[in-house]
């Protein structure tokens, strides 16, 4: 079992995250920000609880980045925001001298962290990602102490509020994703602007393959 500790102890003291947190905390709203540190702190202290031995710099350059692709600067960008915040978080790795398998890490990281069902079973770094955004958006975790205890969350919660946090990010979401909608088929956001968009209808699987050019 792991010795407790302090659970914002966790965030890594160099000058790749103090760069990082520097750039989120200029280019992102608060709600990110916040969001995305509490998305590394909550990860973080999930793969300790597993004993998976993750590089915390590249988790949380993942957790700082992973949202940024909401941002109206890539409204217009044709892609899923998830590779928008790929795209970024690539481009500042490279420009710090990262190397190309770091990099890539960090990029599947952000790029898959709203595909449930695949990225627990990749490199520590896309798991924990993903673990973190699930635990601080969907509540998955939110009710096993194992990983993350009360007094954990509440140190983290105190540190990064959440206030009126569940309309906020949907929101967010909806503003991010309205732009674009067809980057939503066959992923989770369709969900988000079937509830924000009237008049939405999402892509459908079959309907597609029905109505592709084939003729069987």
């Amino acid at each position: 079992m792991n010795p407790p500790m302090n659970a914002l102890a966790l965030i890594p003291d160099s000058k790749l995250a103090t760069a990082a947190t520097e750039l989120v905390r200029d280019t992102a709203s608060e709600l990110v920000y916040h969001h995305s540190r509490r998305v590394y702190l909550f990860g973080a202290l999930q793969g300790r609880a597993r004993g998976l031995a993750f590089d915390p710099e590249l988790l949380y350059v993942g957790a700082m980045f992973h949202d940024l692709g909401l941002a109206e600067t890539h409204w217009s960008s044709g892609r899923r925001f998830e590779v928008d915040g790929a795209e970024e978080a690539a481009a500042f790795l490279r420009a710090h001298g990262a190397d190309e398998d770091a990099v890539r890490r960090v990029w599947t990281a952000i790029a898959l962290h709203t595909t449930p069902g695949i990225t627990e079973f990749m490199e520590p770094e896309v798991a924990l990602v993903a673990a973190g955004v699930e635990y601080d958006v969907l509540g998955i975790g939110y009710d096993d102490p194992a990983a993350v205890t009360p007094g954990d969350r509440a140190a983290i919660v105190a540190a990064h509020p959440r206030p009126d946090f569940k309309r906020r990010i949907l929101q967010a979401f909806a503003e991010g994703i309205t732009p674009r909608p067809d980057t939503t088929f066959g992923n989770v956001k369709a969900d988000v602007l079937r509830h924000y968009v009237p008049g939405f209808t999402p892509g459908d699987f079959v309907t597609t393959i029905r109505e592709s050019s084939w003729p069987e």
